[in-house]
């Protein structure tokens, strides 16, 4: 969440941010909800201070006196404890209203609303004027199976069989050991979390009818290791000595994909379940800028050595999710679809998600709240998809890149 003083201090910043997403959230209303939980509170503390004031006195009275004034104290406790039930009732009215406040976006984020808004930064590489789609090679190469997928766990869902399994494997420990090099911890994160961790990476409350839930033992499954490695350091206090902390997570990823029927229904663009590498880091406030670009200049060196052309594109404010301040986006070229589509984005969240998980770090002058930053490394089911569609081959067959070979031990896929 953002720091509540602004809602005191500095309102205007927070009307501009929602302005730029095009958020219709009532501000005004969680400004009136949080000047009476200020105000339930300090009567609270009045009627308490007056208690204990009173108490004093009645040590030094006798009689008729000191009853009046024990019974005049019982009414303060009557009303102090009135009065603080009020101030928790609102606290928690103001927290769950509060969690609905996104991010503030950051200047340099692009302006619009949509996913069409974002603004192209760069372009790399050739884009092919056609090829075969990703659905078509998948069944000709024998490597993916949608048709049984579907009879076993319905729509959205698709088997990775012989050479397919090998190269998402292949991804996989190309990326990790890639990540490693650039000074990232390698993670296997748990994939089943409590509620308190998705509320505090941002997915709650805005994303969740996108969570899978299991009800039964209060757990949700991950739409991405990134929810599972933010609260990893959750209620810590970090060294700042040690900062930045970067972890590279692989796990399998759910999501319901809510709200996208009809769309991206051919192969396995858009699916409930799929794995990923992410990126994640722990850092000063200070240097989370310059860490973001970095983020993005490793998710390109991987792209580079695949040799797919990509774009990389600045996301519009109103695209961005709750707790991201910018975010850039690498769409890869998709000629079965003559499109760019995305593989990999990379979010600063500032202190937004720290501030919830109530993650700071130690310093010279204090203990601060640290910045958090995510980002995709190897979307594995996306990237396959890539590499089928922008190396395939006349006669059918796809050629792997030079750089995965010796990680696959085989150099095509043959139809």
């Amino acid at each position: 969440m953002i720091d509540p003083k602004l809602l005191r201090d500095d309102p205007e910043l927070i009307v501009e941010s929602l302005r730029r997403r095009g958020s219709d959230l009532d501000l005004d209303a969680l400004i009136e909800l949080d000047a009476s939980h200020r105000a339930a509170l300090r009567e609270s503390e009045e009627l308490r201070a007056s208690q204990n004031e009173a108490g004093k006195k009645i040590a030094s009275l006798d009689g008729d006196a000191k009853q009046t004034a024990i019974e005049e104290v019982s009414g303060l406790a009557a009303a102090q404890k009135d009065a603080a039930g009020r101030a928790d009732e609102l606290a928690a009215g103001f927290r769950t209203a509060f969690l609905e406040v996104p991010n503030l976006v950051d200047p340099s984020a692009a302006d619009g609303f949509t996913e069409e808004d974002g603004v192209e930064i760069k372009r790399i590489g050739d884009a092919a004027t056609e090829g075969a789609d990703h659905a078509s090679l998948g069944e000709a190469l024998d490597i993916i199976d949608t048709a049984r997928a579907s009879k076993v766990s319905g729509s959205r869902f698709g088997y990775l069989k012989g050479k397919g399994a090998l190269l998402e494997l292949s991804l996989v420990r190309w990326a990790m050991d890639n990540l490693s090099e650039a000074g990232f911890t390698p993670m296997i994160p748990p994939v089943l979390v409590r509620e308190h961790a998705l509320e505090g990476t941002g997915f709650f409350p805005e994303a969740r009818e996108q969570v899978y839930d299991i009800p039964k033992d209060e757990l949700f499954l991950v739409g991405t290791s990134e929810v599972s490695m933010a609260a990893y350091h959750g209620d810590e206090i970090l060294d700042g000595d040690d900062l930045p902390v970067r972890y590279a997570g692989f796990s399998t990823c759910f999501r319901r994909e809510a709200g996208t029927y009809g769309k991206d229904t051919a192969g396995i663009f858009r699916v409930h379940q799929f794995d990923k590498v992410e990126m994640f880091v722990f850092i000063e406030p200070e240097d989370s800028v310059e860490e973001h670009d970095r983020l993005l200049e490793v998710e390109e060196s991987l792209v580079r050595q695949l040799d797919v052309p990509y774009r990389v594109v600045n996301v519009a404010a109103g695209d961005l999710g709750a707790s991201a301040a910018k975010k850039y986006d690498i769409e890869a070229w998709f000629p079965g679809e003559q499109n760019y589509r995305e593989i990999t984005s990379c979010s600063n969240t500032t202190d937004f998600q720290a501030r919830r998980l109530k993650i700071r770090a130690r310093g010279e002058k204090g203990n601060r709240i640290v910045h958090t930053l995510n980002g995709t490394a190897c979307a594995v089911g996306r990237t396959i998809l890539a590499i089928l569609e922008n190396h395939q081959q006349p006669d059918g067959s796809v050629v792997i890149p030079e750089a995965l070979r010796p990680y696959t031990g085989f150099d095509s896929i043959e139809p």
